[in-house]
């Protein structure tokens, strides 16, 4: 990169009981070889020792602490007030990002002021003795999104062997680790609350959100396989296909693996999503694949409906951000449906 053009960036991280990767993690971010970057970390009133790992050994690092745990959107809204950078890095504290991860990132979104946002390639890894353990497997490429608004993380679980070592545009990104340019945040924000995480959802599903706002907006995500992070995502992603595939033992034991409270807010929080940015049609699809997700969760997972009271209270503000969202899109419904397509992932 041009050392006359080195814009500052700004790595935000939320963090709650992260004390077995907060090393890791923090080590990664030093070992940047982009050097115009400033670092906040905001507690969000961890219970174990990554406040005081984060004072003791990395002091050069802006702490923000929290009296409680107010999530992650409304954490990550509080230290967008403390940027100071062009771009931003949103980062969960089980990601690795690579050396160069910040360096190739700017380098490809300041070739066009249009990517809002820049996803990598995203490896799984996992931590065994506090030694990290790297994997040739998978964990996300960004977000994929089908005709009946199933979304999934291109790529994840896949064994990489270059296939999806295309650059370019992709729906969405993915939450854990992804670069920002502050001007489509702002862009994206939404009421007079100046909310660009919806409040509402507290944590899961957000990054869905934001992605589609701001594809709405006119902003879009891009994919550049050479930026390279790593995740140890704590639960799978499962794919159900048609009838047979939601139904599934596989498929059971997977969603039974994931935690009732992270079951209950990915369902409320989807249903969020769609009643405030979706205005697609092909509406058939959709309602075939309800009828599937509800069945399906009526019979063994009843325990995720308790968010149904939940989501009728909140309809009436989340359609007053729906007014507010369809009012301000720029992009044509033709130019989003290009993107419901069963063999589209990346353009």
């Amino acid at each position: 990169m041009d050392p006359m053009n080195n814009p500052l960036v700004t790595i935000n991280l939320v963090v709650w009981n992260g004390e077995k990767y907060i090393r890791h993690c923090l080590d990664a971010i030093r070992a940047q070889t982009y050097e115009n970057v400033e670092v906040n970390i905001l507690d969000n009133a961890s219970r174990d020792r990554t406040k005081k790992i984060i004072k003791n050994e990395y002091p050069e690092f802006n702490l923000v602490e929290n009296d409680r745990n107010i999530g992650l959107g409304m954490g990550m809204e509080k230290l967008l007030k403390q940027t100071n950078g062009e771009y931003k890095v949103f980062l969960c504290v089980d990601v690795l990002m690579n050396p160069d991860f910040v360096e190739k990132a700017i380098e490809t979104m300041e070739k066009n002021p249009k990517i809002g946002a820049l996803q990598g390639k995203v490896m799984s890894y996992r931590i065994e003795h506090d030694n990290v353990i790297h994997t040739e497997y998978i964990d996300t490429c960004g977000f994929k999104i089908f005709k009946d608004r199933r979304i999934v993380n291109i790529g994840h679980g896949e064994k990489d062997e270059g296939q999806y070592d295309r650059e370019g545009e992709v729906w969405g990104f993915e939450g854990a680790v992804s670069v920002f340019r502050v001007a489509a945040l702002k862009d994206a924000t939404m009421n007079k609350d100046g909310e660009v995480w919806d409040h509402d959802y507290f944590w899961y599903v957000d990054d869905v959100d934001l992605a589609w706002r701001l594809r709405l907006l006119g902003w879009f995500s891009y994919y550049n396989p050479k930026v390279i992070a790593h995740h140890d995502r704590q639960t799978s992603k499962s794919i159900a296909r048609g009838a047979k595939g939601y139904f599934s033992l596989e498929r059971q034991k997977v969603r039974w693996s994931i935690p009732l409270v992270k079951r209950r807010l990915d369902w409320k929080n989807l249903k969020f999503t769609l009643i405030k940015n979706d205005n697609n049609g092909n509406w058939l699809s959709l309602i075939k694949r309800e009828i599937l997700t509800t069945g399906y969760t009526v019979l063994f997972e009843p325990k995720v409906l308790l968010g149904t009271f939940d989501l009728i209270k909140k309809l009436p503000k989340m359609l007053r951000k729906r007014k507010e969202i369809q009012s301000k899109a720029v992009i044509s419904r033709e130019e989003m449906t290009k993107w419901f397509d069963k063999d589209v992932y990346i353009i």
